[in-house]
């Protein structure tokens, strides 16, 4: 299968196992993906020019948790634009989500869902 956006998912979560199981499904699914374990690493990521057409984005990390990389791509008037999905296993999610002005679905998630979620932006 062809990838249908031109440009990856970027996947944010400190979880080994939930970046190489979205990563996974993502590809399993045509669509390039890539990963990194924090806030940081996902802003060096945007600033080295990768553009990704939708970043799944943890709230629970270390180094740079999920809302502060949200503030300062916030800042960012080259990175505000790319859309964000928050994907967390807090109780809060949703007001936290609305809060950072983005998307949200709830771990364990509904692949089904986030299929769906991701062809839309991609």
């Amino acid at each position: 299968m062809t990838s249908p956006c031109r440009s990856s998912v970027l996947i944010v979560d400190d979880d080994v196992d939930i970046r190489e199981a979205l990563l996974d499904v993502l590809t399993d699914h045509g669509y390039a993906a890539d990963a990194v374990s924090n806030g940081r690493e996902a802003l060096e990521y945007l600033k080295d020019g990768a553009r990704p057409c939708l970043i799944l984005l943890d709230l629970m990390m270390p180094v740079m948790n999920g809302s502060q990389f949200r503030a300062a791509q916030l800042e960012d008037p080259q990175l505000r634009d790319v859309p964000v999905l928050v994907i967390s296993a807090g109780n809060d999610v949703e007001q936290r989500s609305k809060a950072l002005d983005t998307e949200s679905m709830r771990k364990p998630l509904d692949l089904e869902r986030l299929l769906a979620l991701v062809a839309r932006h991609c």
